[in-house]
């Protein structure tokens, strides 16, 4: 497979407390997500929003400031309170949690996204992209199409979201795509066409939800998944699997989103405020993301994590056997017409650059 031209800089994939912190905190987190959002002080309106993502990681601080930034321009009538490390449950808990009212925000990777719309699953096609700038290039030219999806299902997209670029964190060292599919591999739960597209490509799959990839690690139920190397340090999984594939399979696209009757209970005026402060966040995760992810890797290899290279020889099994997701996945799980629509994009990016 291609490796991204960041070389190596960067819900899952999805990201997970520590079991027992975890366990704690979704006890006291379900008695005050069952409760209708409450006043505080001068706020007026507050948005409940659920994540995968830890509790003070760089994403979690970042939805911190954007929430501060929320009641700041609209003069406390519009606040966040947000749910970090999955207490809320998995994303799939959270898209349901959403549609019956329970929370009204969820910052979702692309599996999140993909459970309100097939559309985003243009984004888990195995390298897709090559790198950032022809991922931001697209997104842009895609983003009217995808909000325009999104607001039919009852949704609004407030921000995409990064969480750095997607590597194989393994058990045994991996450099081709055969010995990658002899090891029982992480697969997020909740998608049977998903599982079911990886065991017709020939890899093993283990459909789990995310908050339980530290356990399956350490019990053997896995031997590898597919992240990115900021979430496998923030979340000490590269310790279970001290081996990372060099080249990456694709951007961990993911977006902030809020139920469009959540959405239009807040003025005209405290929206646009609300949307400058999600664009700033944007920015700043586009800005942080990358060269964290790449700090990552060098931290972790002074850990003891070994950077695998693919053998020469096997480049192109991988590129074929990325061939065949983007195949399979064309109608069936990606509708034709997004599809046609990023490759027109992506086309369009490499004419300019003159490639």
């Amino acid at each position: 497979m291609n490796h991204p031209t960041h070389a190596l800089t960067p819900r899952a994939v999805p990201l997970a407390a520590p079991i027992r912190r975890l366990f704690l905190a979704s006890l006291l987190a379900a008695a005050v997500l069952a409760a209708p959002a409450a006043t505080a002080g001068a706020q007026t309106n507050v948005v409940k929003l659920a994540s995968l993502v830890p509790d003070g990681s760089v994403w979690h601080k970042i939805l911190q400031g954007t929430g501060a930034e929320w009641s700041a321009a609209t003069g406390g009538r519009v606040g966040l309170r947000i749910y970090p490390g999955g207490v809320a449950g998995d994303e799939p808990d959270m898209v349901r949690k959403m549609r019956i009212g329970q929370i009204q925000a969820s910052a979702l990777t692309v599996i999140g996204l993909a459970s309100i719309d097939d559309s985003f699953m243009i984004f888990a096609i195995p390298t897709m992209f090559d790198s950032y700038g022809e991922l931001l290039y697209v997104l842009d030219r895609m983003k009217p199409a995808l909000k325009q999806r999104l607001e039919a299902k009852g949704f609004v997209l407030l921000n995409w979201g990064h969480a750095g670029w997607v590597h194989f964190f393994t058990k045994r060292p991996v450099q081709t795509a055969a010995e990658m599919k002899k090891l029982k591999m992480f697969v997020w739960a909740g998608d049977d066409r998903m599982v079911q597209l990886w065991k017709e490509i020939g890899f093993q799959p283990v459909a789990l939800a995310a908050p339980d990839i530290l356990s399956a690690l350490q019990t053997g139920m896995i031997e590898a998944y597919p992240t990115t190397p900021l979430a496998a340090l923030s979340l000490q999984w590269y310790r279970s699997t001290p081996f990372m594939v060099e080249s990456g399979l694709a951007p961990l696209v993911g977006g902030l989103v809020m139920t469009k009757s959540a959405w239009m209970k807040i003025s005209e005026a405290d929206r646009a405020a609300i949307l400058t402060a999600c664009g700033k966040a944007e920015k700043r995760l586009e800005r942080e993301i990358p060269a964290q992810d790449s700090i990552a890797v060098v931290e972790m290899q002074k850990r003891g994590l070994t950077v695998t290279s693919v053998k020469p020889e096997a480049k192109a099994d991988w590129e074929a056997t990325a061939q065949a997701f983007a195949s399979k996945m064309r109608g069936s799980m990606v509708p034709t017409e997004i599809l046609d629509l990023a490759l027109k994009a992506r086309e369009s990016y490499r004419n300019q650059a003159g490639r």
